[in-house]
């Protein structure tokens, strides 16, 4: 490994993600060294309250490491080698419209999928385009690897606005489940995992999984486990793990019956049973309110703490898998090291019967020079028809963005294999445009 050390910026630094994320920045100097790391929001009060804290983890946990935060841009976006994308346009109030508004009309309301999602998407596109922008400005040869949600619908804005941008677009939902089910078959982590994986964003399944080491083939006792068990594993790898999430990870069960032959995303619980999701619902306390009441609270509370006393120390967050997935892609882009990690990306034929222009989700070598995807094979006729319906509504809604499309966004919702009818969509749509106002384009 050479001495170079890198500058990072976080954008979207006022997240309650961002504390557990500096301190992983913090702790994985041999992974990722660092002799600069920003935070840029759009918020101030938000960014101040988030970034006086983070000022004195890295004080204490890295020294040697310039710290500062802002909402300039010039000042974020010049002299970086990364910038980390982890923007929430609209925030949490937006989010909430996201699955109360379908919610109201019988449709399931979740922040990245359905009209939610697609709502969301909507939000995020010209807020990554701009930052693409700031970076290519200011810091020309910096990567960005992003991970603001709607992840397929900002892919497919990338592919088409800015295709010759340095960024890479991830979601670290899939190393997730693997973490389980290496958890299951009584390995450590996801790293002791390889597999083929294919599909969309959120919206994918495993081909096959084996054990790195021994290339034992691990399918079978997974499949087995998760016919009964889905991907809930229980006990002390469980204990910290909330309710919805407890519900989701125990769903897979029924979403795995559909297709025996390959292991889902637990977000295809969506799309197979949006009747379910909907009747299991509270329209009016939803993800959004949870996280506003426990989380939100929780993080800007222990920011206050580590302000007012003047010390990180026996502070709440550690080092974790998220953030260390992000740092462990960096490291590969860094280092080109093309180590084996999933990436949303044009297909260009990595799933052999797809289309090339659409934006899937399948395994990557990454390295200095971006990613190489690996080819998966074909796509299951039963997965093939799903995958076109939902990359169909992914492309319509960057229809509606770049033509600004009131019927290009309507069709979105409609086509949705969450949407029960055309009439339901238009509802939904139609009440999505008001709040959306400040965000969206002047659908015509």
């Amino acid at each position: 490994m050479s001495d170079k050390k890198f500058s990072v910026v976080i954008a979207g630094g006022g997240s309650t993600f961002t504390p557990g994320f500096v301190i992983s920045l913090c702790a994985n100097q041999d992974k990722l060294p660092l002799r600069k790391l920003k935070l840029y929001d759009i918020d101030a009060d938000r960014q101040k309250k988030i970034g006086d804290a983070c000022a004195i983890i890295v004080k204490e946990k890295a020294p040697q490491v310039e710290f500062e935060y802002t909402t300039d841009p010039e000042e974020a976006f010049t002299d970086v080698d990364f910038v980390l994308g982890s923007i929430r346009v609209g925030k949490y109030e937006m989010r909430s419209q996201d699955e109360k508004i379908p919610l109201k009309y019988g449709v399931n309301g979740q922040e990245t999928t359905g009209p939610g999602g697609m709502a969301y998407g909507l939000r995020s596109i010209p807020a990554i385009i701009e930052i693409i922008d700031f970076m290519e400005k200011y810091s020309p040869n910096a990567w960005m690897v992003n991970y603001s949600n709607t992840i397929a619908i900002v892919s497919e804005a990338c592919r088409r606005f800015r295709p010759n941008a340095k960024i890479v677009n991830i979601c670290d939902m899939p190393i997730d489940d693997m973490g389980r089910m290496a958890a299951i078959a009584g390995l450590k982590s996801f790293k002791d995992l390889d597999f083929t994986y294919y599909g969309l964003n959120h919206f994918g399944w495993w081909k096959s999984v084996t054990n790195k080491k021994t290339g034992e083939d691990l399918m079978p006792l997974l499949k087995e486990y998760v016919k009964k068990n889905g991907y809930y594993v229980g006990g002390d790898f469980d204990k910290e793990t909330e309710a919805s999430w407890v519900a989701t990870f125990k769903k897979v069960a029924d979403c795995y019956a559909l297709d025996p032959t390959t292991l889902p995303n637990n977000y295809m619980q969506y799309y197979y049973f949006p009747q379910y999701e909907v009747e299991n619902a509270n329209p009016h306390y939803t993800r959004t309110d949870e996280i506003l009441e426990y989380r939100q609270k929780i993080v800007f509370g222990e920011c206050a703490r580590i302000v007012k006393e003047g010390t990180a120390k026996g502070n709440l967050w550690e080092s974790e898998v998220h953030s260390n997935y992000i740092i462990d892609i960096c490291h590969a882009i860094a280092f080109n090291t093309y180590e084996k990690y999933l990436a949303n990306i044009p297909n260009n034929g990595a799933i052999s019967n797809f289309p090339d222009d659409a934006i899937v989700e399948v395994p990557c070598l990454f390295g200095s020079n971006g990613v190489q995807p690996l080819v998966v094979g074909e796509a299951g006729r039963f997965q093939l028809g799903l995958m076109m319906e939902q990359v169909t509504c992914e492309k319509l809604v960057v229809d509606a963005y770049e033509q600004k499309s009131y019927i290009k966004m309507l069709q979105a919702f409609a086509l949705n294999k969450t949407v029960p009818d055309a009439s339901v969509a238009k509802k939904i749509l139609d009440d999505m445009m008001v709040v959306n106002k400040p965000y969206w384009p002047d659908l015509k």
